[in-house]
């Protein structure tokens, strides 16, 4: 007699883990001549610093990319999308760690949030822009929370806008009840990439980020969320509390897109029709199914 086949909930935890186990020692292991196809690409029209805003667009949009991802290829879509709409965009790179090239946001997230600070102050000057508008992905929807909150950063944003953001943390599917089991699984993921450790729900990380409040005065804020999202688990978790806040779940806009956590970062048009939407908002359009063809 065949022993019981363990409960589905769990084989997708354990798929969770494993591939945040794969994704850790990709970053760790990976060689030099990965950075190449970053260093090489065409930015398409963004990260232009002699853009200057216009009067119908008049803050230069930064853009953050998530965990493991990088300035470039988190970008491909979003970037020229907004460019063609006529934004001065920019992205940088955060949360290098030594010897790893090509996958970013691997370092502790509030190092990170301090080159966003620094990025930001870049873009600023270069524009003449007193304010910029934030877009992230994943981490990097997250991670301007800490310089909004902590590094002065309300002064100098108008608004954030987070696709898939994991502002309350993650399970990972089960995640955080697995790790135990997996003898050194969690030393080596908060010792060799200790973003991912800041980022499971209950971090002392997140516990200081939360802790008073989600949002701060002056801000406005975005979220954009995919019920199907694989990775901020349980999808809610994205949302926030506060005021100057809105919540959109992708399939309340289009009930047919399928998108998960990489895909309504990377090329899923209608999110991104919501975030130009969240860009300028005295001028959004109702986002549907058919903004995939806008």
């Amino acid at each position: 007699m065949l022993p019981p086949r363990p409960p589905a909930a769990l084989w997708r935890a354990l798929r969770a883990l494993t591939a945040v186990l794969l994704l850790t020692a990709a970053a760790v292991l990976a060689p030099a001549g990965t950075a190449q196809a970053a260093t090489t690409a065409t930015h398409a029209g963004w990260n232009d610093y002699s853009c200057k805003p216009s009067a119908a667009h008049p803050r230069p949009v930064v853009l953050v990319h998530g965990t493991l991802g990088n300035s470039v290829d988190n970008w491909l879509g979003l970037a020229p999308y907004l460019v063609r709409r006529g934004y001065c965009v920019f992205s940088l790179d955060y949360g290098q760690l030594p010897g790893v090239p090509f996958f970013h946001g691997l370092g502790p997230v509030a190092k990170s949030a301090e080159q966003l600070d620094a990025y930001v102050d870049r873009v600023l000057d270069a524009t003449g822009a007193p304010e910029a508008d934030l877009v992230g992905h994943s981490q990097g929807g997250m991670m301007p929370r800490h310089y909004l909150k902590f590094l002065g950063g309300a002064e100098k944003v108008n608004a954030l806008v987070g696709i898939a953001p994991d502002n309350h943390g993650t399970t990972l599917l089960g995640l955080t009840r697995l790790l135990p089991y997996f003898p050194g699984a969690a030393d080596l993921i908060s010792e060799k990439t200790p973003a991912l450790a800041d980022q499971i729900a209950g971090s002392p990380f997140l516990q200081r980020l939360n802790e008073g409040g989600d949002t701060v005065p002056g801000v406005r804020y975005t979220v954009i969320a995919t019920k199907y999202d694989e990775v901020v688990t349980p999808y809610r978790s994205s949302f926030l509390d506060g005021p100057n806040v809105r919540n959109v779940l992708l399939q309340d806009l289009c009930p047919l897109d399928l998108s998960e956590h990489l895909a309504i970062g990377l090329f899923d048009r209608i999110a991104f029709h919501e975030v130009a939407n969240a860009l300028d908002p005295a001028h959004a359009k109702p986002t549907t199914c058919a903004s995939v063809l806008g």
